[in-house]
């Protein structure tokens, strides 16, 4: 069910993205304004990460992206073997969405492919961020060095990062559990606004999804050269580092847990004792990970 959810939730926001992603590709290509913008696009990911969250974070705690995950490993004691797990099952759901919006715009893109074609444009645009492989997979921007977009990474992933932290902290008064996936959510839409451009990929699932679908659609020209694997792991260290400035900066461990959250927390405690009571030898796998639902019991003491 666990692993059900994080593919889903991966599947809603980059089925979103990419469907939004699409269209503007195209539109650019054919000189066809009007059918979707940058702005759009930006909200598409903010909307489709909102619906993730609604709708499977329940069930699997709600990472939906593999750095995500490793940092719950590192600092929320969630258990490694189950972390591969959860990446693997959101790797999944970014490669599903994006073959299938191939596949409901594959009339639309190969019309487009063939046009180049006739015009001896395709192989020059096919593998970049304007070209029809450009939906599904990152390439680096043009005129852009390697250093430029690690940079444009590491920083946007970190400020991404540090609104998902601020948005978990139980005792965060401000950021109660119904206001958390907007705060996210719109975490990634100002990403994507403001640090799309310079070349940005956020989150390895829909990274390394939208990758391996490039594969199987285009072949090994698809691949991205360096940029591909710049693309799937910055995020990794940026998200480790936020968490590491949130827990020594911004985290008070004598603040007191709000109502709001208090009732938040006590959900996750009765339905440990539920799981317990129906004779589980599976402690860990009801929210984050053991060391997490102590430090849940005990601030709720």
């Amino acid at each position: 069910m666990e692993l059900f959810a994080e593919s889903l939730g991966v599947f809603f926001y980059t089925y979103a993205g990419v469907g939004s992603t699409a269209p503007w590709v195209l539109g650019n290509i054919t000189k066809v304004t009007g059918i979707s913008s940058l702005l759009q696009i930006g909200f598409a990911y903010a909307f489709g990460i909102l619906i993730a969250i609604g709708v499977c974070s329940a069930t699997s705690g709600g990472h939906f992206n593999p750095c995500v995950t490793i940092a719950f490993v590192v600092f929320k004691g969630f258990p490694p073997l189950k972390a591969v797990r959860y990446i693997a099952a959101q790797i999944l759901g970014g490669y599903i969405a994006c073959l299938l919006v191939y596949a409901q715009y594959k009339d639309l893109i190969i019309a487009v492919e063939e046009a180049l074609a006739a015009k001896g444009a395709l192989s020059a645009i096919q593998f970049t961020q304007a070209g029809p492989a450009g939906i599904f997979a990152l390439y680096l921007p043009h005129g852009v060095t390697i250093g430029r977009v690690f940079l444009n990474e590491f920083v946007t992933d970190t400020f991404i990062a540090l609104a998902i932290w601020g948005a978990i902290d139980p005792t965060n008064a401000l950021i109660p559990p119904v206001a958390a996936p907007w705060v996210v959510s719109f975490a990634y839409a100002v990403a994507i606004w403001g640090f799309a451009a310079p070349g940005l990929a956020a989150n390895s699932a829909r990274d390394v999804g939208g990758r391996l679908a490039a594969l199987t659609i285009y072949g090994m020209e698809a691949s991205g050269g360096r940029y591909a694997a710049l693309a799937a792991l910055t995020n990794i260290p940026a998200t480790l580092f936020a968490a590491f400035l949130y827990e020594i900066f911004l985290t008070d461990s004598d603040r007191v847990v709000p109502g709001p959250n208090l009732d938040y927390l006590a959900g996750h405690k009765n339905h440990l004792r539920v799981h317990i009571a129906n004779g589980s030898d599976s402690v860990s796998s009801v929210t984050h990970g053991k060391a997490y639902v102590e430090a849940l019991e005990h601030s709720h003491a």
